[in-house]
């Protein structure tokens, strides 16, 4: 049986829907005809607890380099470090200002954020007092061990 010709106007309205509704493929099926349409995305999109989809990164700290090998922020002395692979949270609950933010003054044993890890919240604490130059990553964002989250200096 011949395959019966593809209707580009199909195809085309098909990759409008996709992108209109944010979706990665769509399918249609009728009168003997069925078409699949897709798109690769760079990477899967990281989902947050609840559903949400994780907002994007925080920009970059002012005067730090467009990458962490530029920032070098894992061997500056004031570097607060993740001590656990999770998933890092800015406040203590949805809704509420962040813990801290950059030009903050902050005391030794103050919370900075929370990791969660195996569905614990772990308070991540100033090892020193000082002033926050540099946030290096947003809420939601999943992190791993020894990974920069924050600079005290």
């Amino acid at each position: 049986m011949p395959k019966p010709p593809i209707d580009s106007a199909l195809v085309r309205s098909l990759a409008a829907l996709l992108d209109e509704n944010h979706l990665t493929e769509i399918e249609y099926e009728g009168s003997g005809l069925r078409i699949r349409v897709a798109r690769n995305l760079p990477s899967p999109m990281m989902m947050a607890p609840g559903g949400y989809a994780a907002p994007p990164p925080a920009p970059h700290p002012a005067g730090a380099g467009s990458t962490p090998a530029e920032n070098d922020w894992a061997h500056h002395p004031g570097t607060v470090k993740s001590p656990m692979v999770g998933v890092a949270y800015m406040s203590p609950e949805p809704g509420l200002p962040p813990f801290i933010g950059i030009g903050d003054m902050v005391s030794e044993g103050q919370t900075l954020l929370l990791i969660e890890a195996m569905k614990t919240f772990n308070p991540i604490r100033a090892p020193r007092g000082g002033k926050v130059t540099a946030v290096l990553v947003h809420d939601g964002q999943p992190v791993e061990f020894g990974e920069p989250l924050i600079v005290v200096e």
